[in-house]
């Protein structure tokens, strides 16, 4: 059905519920569950994507985990719906307490492999794009910046 709103209506649509969303987790302190993917392709680079909400930064697809829905089927389904890829081999590296907007998000970092062909929807992401490991886009979030060696590490170990 959202399908039927033009694209740069739902993406002004986007920013502002992002908006209200950030104000309400500000204000009620709510407790956030979230999803990250490390998902590689077939040459070991890392997939990375751009919302058309927020900051407009490089970061890892992921999202909110739905009450109820287990960390892995959250981070598939995220996966699938940011990207149109499947996730293969996930394995859960780490669960991370981070500030997010005066509140703290509980992040459940996963990696695996990206199946499938990858397309972003022009509406909630509007761009994606592997990346070789050290080869970082310039405009790359400030937090994945600080985080992802160390991340990367975690899979090696």
């Amino acid at each position: 059905m959202l399908h039927l709103i033009p694209a740069p209506l739902h993406r002004a649509g986007l920013r502002l519920a992002h908006a209200l969303r950030r104000r309400w987790w500000r204000i009620a302190k709510v407790r956030l569950e979230g999803c990250r993917i490390l998902a590689f392709d077939a040459q070991d680079r890392v997939l990375l994507i751009r919302h058309s909400y927020g900051s407009g930064k490089w970061l890892l697809p992921g999202g909110g985990i739905a009450r109820g829905e287990a960390p892995l089927a959250a981070a598939q389904r995220e996966l699938a719906e940011e990207t149109g890829l499947a996730l293969t081999e996930p394995r859960c590296l780490a669960v991370i307490d981070e500030p997010l907007y005066g509140t703290v998000n509980r992040v459940h970092l996963f990696a695996g492999t990206g199946l499938g062909e990858l397309c972003c929807d022009g509406r909630e992401v509007i761009e994606a794009r592997y990346f070789a490991p050290g080869d970082w886009p310039a405009e790359l979030s400030p937090l994945l910046a600080r985080h992802l060696v160390s991340w990367l590490e975690l899979i090696e170990a």
